[in-house]
Protein backbone atom coordinates (compact mmCIF):
# COMPACT_ATOMS: atom_id res chain seq x y z
CA UNK A 1 0.00 0.00 0.00
CA UNK A 2 1.11 3.56 -0.64
CA UNK A 3 1.71 5.33 2.72
CA UNK A 4 0.80 8.83 1.53
CA UNK A 5 -2.40 7.63 -0.14
CA UNK A 6 -3.54 5.72 2.94
CA UNK A 7 -2.78 8.59 5.30
CA UNK A 8 -4.69 10.96 2.97
CA UNK A 9 -7.72 8.67 2.96
CA UNK A 10 -7.68 8.37 6.75
CA UNK A 11 -7.28 12.12 7.18
CA UNK A 12 -10.14 12.99 4.82
CA UNK A 13 -12.50 10.41 6.29
CA UNK A 14 -11.70 11.53 9.84
CA UNK A 15 -12.23 15.26 9.19
CA UNK A 16 -14.80 15.42 6.39
CA UNK A 17 -17.64 15.46 8.89
CA UNK A 18 -16.38 18.73 10.40
CA UNK A 19 -17.43 20.76 7.36
CA UNK A 20 -20.67 22.81 7.33
CA UNK A 21 -23.72 20.71 6.38
CA UNK A 22 -24.44 22.29 2.96
CA UNK A 23 -20.75 22.27 2.02
CA UNK A 24 -20.46 18.65 3.08
CA UNK A 25 -23.52 17.64 1.04
CA UNK A 26 -22.23 19.44 -2.04
CA UNK A 27 -18.80 17.82 -1.84
CA UNK A 28 -20.38 14.44 -1.05
CA UNK A 29 -22.50 14.52 -4.24
CA UNK A 30 -19.48 15.71 -6.24
CA UNK A 31 -17.26 12.95 -4.86
CA UNK A 32 -19.86 10.23 -5.47
CA UNK A 33 -20.38 11.31 -9.08
CA UNK A 34 -16.62 11.55 -9.61
CA UNK A 35 -16.11 8.03 -8.27
CA UNK A 36 -18.79 6.49 -10.50
CA UNK A 37 -17.70 8.40 -13.61
CA UNK A 38 -14.05 7.60 -12.88
CA UNK A 39 -14.81 3.89 -12.43
CA UNK A 40 -16.77 3.64 -15.68
CA UNK A 41 -14.11 5.60 -17.58
CA UNK A 42 -11.41 3.33 -16.16
CA UNK A 43 -13.36 0.24 -17.31
CA UNK A 44 -13.84 1.75 -20.75
CA UNK A 45 -10.13 2.57 -21.11
CA UNK A 46 -9.10 -0.91 -19.97
CA UNK A 47 -11.35 -2.58 -22.52
CA UNK A 48 -10.91 -0.30 -25.53
CA UNK A 49 -7.23 0.62 -25.11
CA UNK A 50 -5.90 -2.71 -23.87
CA UNK A 51 -2.59 -3.26 -25.67
CA UNK A 52 -2.56 -6.94 -24.70
CA UNK A 53 -5.97 -7.74 -26.25
CA UNK A 54 -7.88 -5.80 -28.90
CA UNK A 55 -11.49 -5.56 -27.70
CA UNK A 56 -13.05 -5.84 -31.17
CA UNK A 57 -11.01 -9.00 -31.87
CA UNK A 58 -12.07 -10.31 -28.47
CA UNK A 59 -15.78 -9.82 -29.26
CA UNK A 60 -15.33 -11.35 -32.72
CA UNK A 61 -13.57 -14.35 -31.17
CA UNK A 62 -16.51 -14.90 -28.80
CA UNK A 63 -19.06 -14.65 -31.61
CA UNK A 64 -17.22 -17.05 -33.90
CA UNK A 65 -16.74 -19.74 -31.29
CA UNK A 66 -20.26 -19.60 -29.80
CA UNK A 67 -18.79 -20.43 -26.41
CA UNK A 68 -21.35 -18.73 -24.21
CA UNK A 69 -24.54 -20.74 -24.11
CA UNK A 70 -27.24 -19.79 -21.60
CA UNK A 71 -26.08 -22.66 -19.38
CA UNK A 72 -22.46 -21.42 -19.38
CA UNK A 73 -23.44 -17.81 -18.70
CA UNK A 74 -25.70 -18.74 -15.79
CA UNK A 75 -23.09 -21.02 -14.24
CA UNK A 76 -20.33 -18.40 -14.57
CA UNK A 77 -22.59 -15.78 -12.99
CA UNK A 78 -23.37 -18.22 -10.17
CA UNK A 79 -19.64 -18.65 -9.50
CA UNK A 80 -19.19 -14.85 -9.48
CA UNK A 81 -22.02 -14.46 -6.97
CA UNK A 82 -20.56 -17.27 -4.84
CA UNK A 83 -17.13 -15.64 -5.00
CA UNK A 84 -18.48 -12.33 -3.71
CA UNK A 85 -20.75 -14.06 -1.19
CA UNK A 86 -17.67 -15.44 0.58
CA UNK A 87 -15.93 -12.05 0.39
CA UNK A 88 -18.94 -10.20 1.84
CA UNK A 89 -19.48 -12.82 4.55
CA UNK A 90 -15.81 -12.54 5.52
CA UNK A 91 -16.12 -8.77 5.82
CA UNK A 92 -19.28 -9.09 7.92
CA UNK A 93 -17.51 -11.60 10.18
CA UNK A 94 -14.43 -9.42 10.73
CA UNK A 95 -16.39 -6.21 11.30
CA UNK A 96 -18.54 -8.01 13.89
CA UNK A 97 -15.55 -7.81 16.26
CA UNK A 98 -16.21 -4.07 16.65
CA UNK A 99 -19.77 -3.59 15.34
CA UNK A 100 -22.56 -5.93 14.29
CA UNK A 101 -23.67 -5.26 10.71
CA UNK A 102 -26.19 -7.07 8.50
CA UNK A 103 -25.21 -9.00 5.38
CA UNK A 104 -26.91 -6.27 3.36
CA UNK A 105 -24.68 -3.62 4.97
CA UNK A 106 -21.59 -5.75 4.34
CA UNK A 107 -22.64 -6.15 0.70
CA UNK A 108 -23.12 -2.40 0.34
CA UNK A 109 -19.71 -1.66 1.86
CA UNK A 110 -17.88 -4.33 -0.13
CA UNK A 111 -19.33 -3.47 -3.55
CA UNK A 112 -19.27 0.29 -2.93
CA UNK A 113 -15.62 0.19 -1.89
CA UNK A 114 -14.79 -1.93 -4.95
CA UNK A 115 -16.23 0.77 -7.21
CA UNK A 116 -14.37 3.49 -5.32
CA UNK A 117 -11.06 1.60 -5.45
CA UNK A 118 -11.21 0.23 -9.00
CA UNK A 119 -9.10 3.03 -10.49
CA UNK A 120 -6.78 3.61 -7.51
CA UNK A 121 -3.24 2.14 -7.26
CA UNK A 122 -3.38 -1.36 -5.76
CA UNK A 123 -7.01 -0.65 -4.82
CA UNK A 124 -5.85 1.64 -2.01
CA UNK A 125 -9.19 3.45 -2.19
CA UNK A 126 -10.88 0.43 -0.61
CA UNK A 127 -9.41 1.35 2.79
CA UNK A 128 -10.85 4.84 2.88
CA UNK A 129 -14.12 3.83 1.20
CA UNK A 130 -14.94 1.19 3.81
CA UNK A 131 -13.84 3.43 6.67
CA UNK A 132 -16.31 6.21 5.88
CA UNK A 133 -19.25 3.83 6.38
CA UNK A 134 -18.50 3.98 10.11
CA UNK A 135 -18.38 6.66 12.79
CA UNK A 136 -15.03 8.43 13.14
CA UNK A 137 -14.02 6.61 16.32
CA UNK A 138 -14.05 3.24 14.56
CA UNK A 139 -12.44 4.13 11.26
CA UNK A 140 -8.84 3.25 12.13
CA UNK A 141 -9.95 -0.18 13.29
CA UNK A 142 -11.91 -0.63 10.05
CA UNK A 143 -8.76 0.19 8.05
CA UNK A 144 -6.89 -2.47 10.01
CA UNK A 145 -9.70 -5.03 9.54
CA UNK A 146 -9.62 -4.42 5.79
CA UNK A 147 -5.85 -4.89 5.83
CA UNK A 148 -6.33 -8.13 7.79
CA UNK A 149 -8.94 -9.34 5.28
CA UNK A 150 -6.56 -8.70 2.40
CA UNK A 151 -3.71 -10.43 4.24
CA UNK A 152 -5.88 -13.50 4.77
CA UNK A 153 -6.53 -13.66 1.03
CA UNK A 154 -2.87 -13.04 0.26
CA UNK A 155 -1.80 -15.80 2.66
CA UNK A 156 -4.13 -18.22 0.87
CA UNK A 157 -2.72 -17.17 -2.51
CA UNK A 158 0.87 -17.62 -1.35
CA UNK A 159 0.17 -20.99 0.29
CA UNK A 160 -1.54 -22.62 -2.69
CA UNK A 161 0.60 -20.73 -5.22
CA UNK A 162 3.84 -21.97 -3.67
CA UNK A 163 2.63 -25.57 -3.86
CA UNK A 164 1.41 -25.04 -7.42
CA UNK A 165 4.64 -23.41 -8.56
CA UNK A 166 6.71 -26.24 -7.05
CA UNK A 167 4.55 -28.85 -8.80
CA UNK A 168 4.68 -26.88 -12.05
CA UNK A 169 8.47 -26.70 -11.94
CA UNK A 170 8.68 -30.42 -11.14
CA UNK A 171 6.40 -31.38 -14.03
CA UNK A 172 7.57 -28.98 -16.74
CA UNK A 173 10.92 -27.60 -17.83
CA UNK A 174 10.45 -23.92 -16.98
CA UNK A 175 12.92 -21.25 -18.13
CA UNK A 176 13.91 -19.92 -14.70
CA UNK A 177 16.75 -17.53 -13.91
CA UNK A 178 17.89 -18.93 -10.57
CA UNK A 179 20.32 -16.03 -10.02
CA UNK A 180 17.48 -13.49 -10.16
CA UNK A 181 15.33 -15.63 -7.91
CA UNK A 182 18.10 -16.00 -5.33
CA UNK A 183 18.67 -12.25 -5.41
CA UNK A 184 14.96 -11.69 -4.88
CA UNK A 185 14.96 -14.13 -1.94
CA UNK A 186 17.92 -12.32 -0.36
CA UNK A 187 15.98 -9.03 -0.58
CA UNK A 188 12.94 -10.71 1.01
CA UNK A 189 15.18 -12.12 3.76
CA UNK A 190 16.66 -8.69 4.50
CA UNK A 191 13.17 -7.17 4.67
CA UNK A 192 12.07 -9.98 7.00
CA UNK A 193 15.05 -9.38 9.30
CA UNK A 194 14.37 -5.64 9.53
CA UNK A 195 10.66 -6.32 10.03
CA UNK A 196 11.40 -8.76 12.86
CA UNK A 197 13.73 -6.21 14.45
CA UNK A 198 11.13 -3.49 14.04
CA UNK A 199 8.40 -5.58 15.65
CA UNK A 200 10.45 -5.70 18.82
CA UNK A 201 10.41 -1.92 19.06
CA UNK A 202 7.37 -0.75 21.01
CA UNK A 203 7.13 2.49 19.07
CA UNK A 204 7.35 0.92 15.63
CA UNK A 205 4.42 1.86 13.39
CA UNK A 206 2.78 0.49 10.25
CA UNK A 207 1.00 3.11 8.14
CA UNK A 208 0.73 5.37 11.19
CA UNK A 209 -0.54 2.65 13.54
CA UNK A 210 1.52 1.57 16.56
CA UNK A 211 2.50 -2.06 16.01
CA UNK A 212 1.92 -3.00 19.65
CA UNK A 213 -1.67 -1.75 19.42
CA UNK A 214 -2.21 -3.64 16.16
CA UNK A 215 -0.88 -6.86 17.66
CA UNK A 216 -3.00 -6.35 20.77
CA UNK A 217 -6.10 -5.78 18.63
CA UNK A 218 -5.33 -8.87 16.52
CA UNK A 219 -4.72 -11.06 19.59
CA UNK A 220 -7.94 -9.80 21.18
CA UNK A 221 -9.97 -11.00 18.19
CA UNK A 222 -11.70 -14.33 18.84
CA UNK A 223 -9.76 -17.29 17.44
CA UNK A 224 -12.98 -18.57 15.91
CA UNK A 225 -13.33 -15.33 13.92
CA UNK A 226 -9.78 -15.51 12.57
CA UNK A 227 -10.11 -19.18 11.60
CA UNK A 228 -13.48 -18.60 9.94
CA UNK A 229 -12.00 -15.65 8.04
CA UNK A 230 -9.20 -17.87 6.72
CA UNK A 231 -11.71 -20.59 5.79
CA UNK A 232 -13.77 -18.08 3.80
CA UNK A 233 -10.59 -16.86 2.06
CA UNK A 234 -9.79 -20.44 1.03
CA UNK A 235 -13.34 -21.02 -0.21
CA UNK A 236 -13.25 -17.78 -2.21
CA UNK A 237 -9.90 -18.81 -3.70
CA UNK A 238 -11.30 -22.24 -4.63
CA UNK A 239 -14.29 -20.65 -6.39
CA UNK A 240 -12.46 -18.15 -8.59
CA UNK A 241 -9.74 -20.70 -9.39
CA UNK A 242 -12.40 -23.19 -10.51
CA UNK A 243 -14.08 -20.40 -12.50
CA UNK A 244 -10.84 -19.95 -14.44
CA UNK A 245 -10.66 -23.70 -15.06
CA UNK A 246 -14.29 -23.77 -16.21
CA UNK A 247 -13.54 -21.01 -18.74
CA UNK A 248 -10.70 -23.13 -20.10
CA UNK A 249 -13.26 -25.91 -20.58
CA UNK A 250 -15.70 -23.46 -22.21
CA UNK A 251 -13.05 -22.41 -24.73
CA UNK A 252 -12.39 -26.04 -25.61
CA UNK A 253 -8.96 -26.31 -23.95
CA UNK A 254 -8.16 -29.97 -23.36
CA UNK A 255 -6.25 -29.86 -20.09
CA UNK A 256 -6.80 -31.94 -16.97
CA UNK A 257 -8.03 -30.30 -13.76
CA UNK A 258 -4.73 -31.13 -12.01
CA UNK A 259 -2.54 -29.56 -14.71
CA UNK A 260 -4.81 -26.54 -14.97
CA UNK A 261 -4.83 -25.91 -11.23
CA UNK A 262 -1.07 -26.01 -10.79
CA UNK A 263 -0.82 -23.37 -13.53
CA UNK A 264 -3.71 -21.28 -12.17
CA UNK A 265 -2.36 -21.25 -8.60
CA UNK A 266 1.12 -20.38 -9.89
CA UNK A 267 -0.32 -17.59 -12.02
CA UNK A 268 -2.17 -15.98 -9.10
CA UNK A 269 0.93 -16.20 -6.92
CA UNK A 270 3.26 -14.58 -9.45
CA UNK A 271 0.68 -11.94 -10.42
CA UNK A 272 0.28 -11.04 -6.73
CA UNK A 273 3.93 -10.79 -5.73
CA UNK A 274 5.20 -8.92 -8.80
CA UNK A 275 5.19 -5.20 -7.91
CA UNK A 276 3.08 -3.17 -10.33
CA UNK A 277 1.48 0.20 -10.78
CA UNK A 278 -2.29 -0.12 -11.33
CA UNK A 279 -1.93 1.16 -14.91
CA UNK A 280 0.17 -1.89 -15.82
CA UNK A 281 -1.57 -4.36 -13.47
CA UNK A 282 -3.67 -6.09 -16.15
CA UNK A 283 -0.74 -6.16 -18.58
CA UNK A 284 1.52 -7.86 -16.03
CA UNK A 285 -1.12 -10.41 -15.03
CA UNK A 286 -1.88 -11.11 -18.68
CA UNK A 287 1.82 -11.61 -19.44
CA UNK A 288 2.23 -14.01 -16.50
CA UNK A 289 -0.87 -15.97 -17.57
CA UNK A 290 0.24 -16.16 -21.22
CA UNK A 291 3.69 -17.49 -20.28
CA UNK A 292 2.46 -20.10 -17.80
CA UNK A 293 -0.41 -21.41 -19.91
CA UNK A 294 1.81 -21.68 -22.95
CA UNK A 295 3.61 -24.39 -20.96
CA UNK A 296 0.48 -26.58 -21.07
CA UNK A 297 -0.26 -25.74 -24.70
CA UNK A 298 -2.92 -23.01 -24.40
CA UNK A 299 -2.63 -20.35 -27.12
CA UNK A 300 -2.07 -16.72 -26.16
CA UNK A 301 -5.38 -15.31 -27.43
CA UNK A 302 -7.44 -17.86 -25.49
CA UNK A 303 -5.52 -17.10 -22.30
CA UNK A 304 -5.92 -13.34 -22.73
CA UNK A 305 -9.63 -13.78 -23.43
CA UNK A 306 -10.11 -15.79 -20.23
CA UNK A 307 -8.17 -13.24 -18.15
CA UNK A 308 -10.38 -10.49 -19.58
CA UNK A 309 -13.59 -12.41 -18.86
CA UNK A 310 -12.44 -13.11 -15.28
CA UNK A 311 -11.84 -9.38 -14.82
CA UNK A 312 -15.26 -8.54 -16.27
CA UNK A 313 -17.06 -11.09 -14.09
CA UNK A 314 -15.31 -10.51 -10.78
CA UNK A 315 -14.45 -6.80 -10.89
CA UNK A 316 -16.39 -4.93 -13.56
CA UNK A 317 -19.80 -6.53 -12.98
CA UNK A 318 -19.71 -6.13 -9.15
CA UNK A 319 -18.42 -2.55 -9.50
CA UNK A 320 -21.43 -1.70 -11.69
CA UNK A 321 -23.74 -2.81 -8.89
CA UNK A 322 -21.41 -1.07 -6.43
CA UNK A 323 -21.95 2.24 -8.24
CA UNK A 324 -25.57 2.15 -7.04
CA UNK A 325 -24.39 1.94 -3.43
CA UNK A 326 -21.85 4.72 -4.00
CA UNK A 327 -24.55 7.07 -5.32
CA UNK A 328 -26.84 6.25 -2.38
CA UNK A 329 -24.14 6.58 0.27
CA UNK A 330 -24.66 8.84 3.30
CA UNK A 331 -22.44 9.37 6.30
CA UNK A 332 -23.33 7.81 9.63
CA UNK A 333 -24.07 10.33 12.35
CA UNK A 334 -21.48 10.20 15.11
CA UNK A 335 -22.85 9.39 18.56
Amino acid sequence: MDIISLEWFIFTTMHFGGLPYKTKQFFLVLIKLSIVVGAFYFIYKKLVENEALDFSDFLQFLRENHVFTLKNVLFLLFLTILNWFFEILKWQTLVATIEKISFKNALEQSLGSLTASLFTPNRIGEYGAKAIYFVSGKRKKIVFLNFLSNMMQMTTTVLFGTIGLWLLHSKYDLQIDYFKISRFLVIILIIAVFTTFGLKQSKFKIKGFAIDKLLHFFKAMPTKTKLFGMLLSIMKYAVFSFQFYYLLHVFGVNVSYYNAMIVITSMYLLASVIPSVFIFDVIIKSSVAVYLFSVVGVNDFTTLSIVTIMWLLNFVLPSIFGSYHVLNFNFQKDN
